[in-house]
């Protein structure tokens, strides 16, 4: 049942926007109503549904969707560039395909991707790094694993956002601070280990990077490369949103020598909603993820005093564009968690 849940909302939008690509009308239109209003729909409807997993029990059908998936972001992003560069779709079309593209790619894509950069298995994780390098934000598969969970909720993560700091000031400070600080420690994993600088995968980010923008401009010309550009940017945006909501304001205290307290279950929010759980590959159980990282997404758990979201993940990402909507919402969640000031 579960994994079943997983593999229809995570691949009946993909479906629906291939089609449009092919058909567009009211297929474009049913692309985007299943990522917008059909999934916030289906969150209120049933608040909490997908079962807890028993402790320790096995997924191997998770391995399948976890690679179908980031195979997936491969086809679905050629098939929207070509459609777009076949010219029969209109204006509209173009527009509803390509936003129902950007949020499968960072609703889906990138929780997936996520999941794979956190596999033991090798070749998962280079299938999550390029997947990264698609959205043109290839760095994030570094930042995160070697950052992001070393020094989450404190200042050290430029993906962690104080209280008070709008969206739109993090993305800029988190993309650029998350680069650096990524480069930094994967070229001190080079340098302990002995090995030369051109084993580091930063060199796979910016080279994968500029030759997905060479191939969509050759293969689908300049309106090819337009909508690569709106994608990719449109993704970032989701990936950043993510970090961004399930943080804000959850800092780690200082201990007496100066370092961060251990993370737990309170410095990340999370969310019960079940269906944009299963669109996310259980991405909204952040708690659990961050103190069992190697944990397979069916696992994910949610405990008893975790921060709750007042609405689910995308619901609070659309709040976040809205930076005084945002600070008002959140006040009031920190202050039920005895945090001020």
């Amino acid at each position: 049942m579960q994994m079943t849940l997983f593999t229809l909302a995570t691949l009946s939008p993909a479906a629906l926007i291939l089609a449009a690509c092919g058909l567009g009308g009211a297929w474009a239109v049913a692309a985007l109503a299943y990522m917008t209003v059909f999934a916030a729909a289906m969150d209120r409807l049933v608040p909490r549904l997908l079962p807890e997993a028993p402790e320790g029990a096995e997924f191997p059908s998770g391995d399948g969707l976890a690679i179908g998936l980031g195979l997936a972001q491969f086809g679905l992003l050629a098939g929207v560039l070509a459609a777009v560069a076949a010219g029969q779709l209109g204006l509209w079309e173009i527009l509803l395909i390509l936003v129902a593209a950007a949020l499968w790619m960072g609703q889906v894509s990138h929780p997936n991707a996520h999941e794979l950069i956190h596999r033991s298995s090798r070749g998962a994780r280079t299938l999550g790094r390029w997947v990264y390098t698609s959205m043109l934000i290839g760095h994030h598969a570094s930042a995160h694993v070697l950052v992001h969970h070393v020094h989450i909720g404190s200042a050290a993560d430029p993906n962690s956002a104080p209280r008070g700091e709008g969206f739109y000031r993090f993305f800029l400070r988190a993309w650029a601070g998350s680069f650096r600080a990524g480069l930094r420690a994967e070229s001190a994993r080079l340098k302990r280990a002995g090995r030369p600088i051109l084993l580091n995968p930063y060199v796979t980010y910016v080279g994968g990077a500029a030759a997905f923008l060479l191939a969509s401009a050759v293969f689908f010309g300049a309106p090819g490369l337009l909508a690569y550009l709106f994608l990719a940017i449109y993704a970032q945006a989701q990936v950043l949103l993510a970090d961004y909501v399930q943080h804000y304001g959850l800092r780690r205290a200082t201990n007496a020598d100066g370092r961060p307290e251990p993370v737990t279950d309170a410095h990340s929010w999370n969310s019960p909603h079940w269906f944009s759980s299963a669109l996310m590959v259980n991405a909204p159980r952040h708690s659990d993820h961050h103190l069992h990282p190697m944990r397979p997404y069916p696992a994910l758990r949610l405990r008893q005093g975790m921060p709750i979201l007042p609405h689910s993940l995308p619901v609070m990402a659309v709040i976040a564009l809205f930076p005084p909507m945002w600070r008002r919402v959140m006040a009031r969640e920190l202050s039920r968690l005895g945090q001020s000031g």
